[in-house]
């Protein structure tokens, strides 16, 4: 039953995963580029939901309500005033600039907030389960963000194939040029684009904070496995990135039922060999389709 207990904790685990990489497969589905800063601009939004719990005495899950906007205006800000330049640098220019504002925004996290490991209370819920069996039981928080991840992943979805906008930002994406010929703005809906990106970044840095401790260095691990699971996936592909968290969250906890010191290796190691035998991804398609 304990290995069942890991599968089980490790598709839940894939689900917050899911959560934290959508932003990241969007963003790379719609403008063709991975955004380095994925990983501490979700923490950023922990500290921000952490900032507005200790001054206002909100819950974490309340803060959602000003985080995400914020985090979305920061999104199309970072779009119109940093990221369309850079994408007129060719293809390593935003490589370059999300690197570099990675590391300018860790260092501001740290010089605010220091180097000292936080956590966003949220009471008896990061303890409380459903006991399935004698030797299974489901956490209501893991299971509470695995639907999360899952409804926005399908939102996400839905947004791309059925609105007007995200209709324009697949054509934007496939072609780009005949997008621009029929009159769709596409620094725009970049711009657009990058607000949704961090919105779910916002949620999901919000999540991350309620399950572990952070601090300005958490960025770099978060970005690691958000990449791994848009990769594992495939690129682009939002779909993929679920199955891609679901595929590293269960390697991660299978590898920890063998020995606690082989999880985060057992999950980097299923990585490198999905990598190896399909460098496209277990589900290779563009976004939406």
């Amino acid at each position: 039953m304990s290995w069942l207990n890991a599968v089980v904790q490790g598709v839940l685990l894939g689900g917050l995963y899911a959560l934290v990489a959508a932003g990241l497969s969007l963003v790379f589905g719609v403008m063709r580029i991975v955004n380095l800063a994925h990983g501490v601009l979700a923490v950023g939004a922990a500290y921000l939901s952490l900032l507005v719990t200790e001054q206002l005495g909100w819950h974490p899950f309340l803060t959602l309500l000003l985080v995400v906007p914020v985090m979305a205006l920061v999104g199309y800000a970072l779009q119109r005033g940093l990221l369309d330049r850079a994408l007129q640098g060719g293809e390593l220019a935003p490589l370059l600039v999300t690197f570099g504002l990675a590391v300018v925004l860790q260092n501001l996290l740290l010089e605010q907030f220091s180097a000292d490991s936080q956590r966003l209370p949220v009471g008896e819920l990061a303890t409380a389960s459903i006991r399935i069996t004698d030797g299974l039981s489901i956490g209501w928080f893991p299971l509470l963000a695995a639907l999360v991840g899952v409804l926005v992943i399908a939102g996400l979805g839905q947004f791309l194939a059925r609105t007007r906008t995200g209709r324009a930002m697949r054509a934007t994406s496939d072609d780009q040029e005949a997008a621009r010929l029929m009159g769709i703005d596409n620094r725009r809906l970049y711009a657009v684009a990058t607000a949704i990106a961090l919105g779910t970044v916002a949620i999901a840095g919000v999540f991350l904070g309620a399950r572990t401790t952070f601090d300005p260095g958490s960025g770099a691990t978060t970005l690691i496995f958000a990449f791994e699971a848009v990769v594992i996936g495939g690129l682009g592909s939002l779909w993929g990135t679920l199955l891609g968290g679901v595929v590293l969250g269960v390697a991660q906890n299978v590898g920890a039922a063998i020995d606690p010191a082989y999880g985060i290796l057992a999950g980097h190691l299923v990585f490198l060999v999905i990598l190896a035998s399909r460098p496209r991804g277990l589900l290779p398609a563009a976004v939406a389709r």
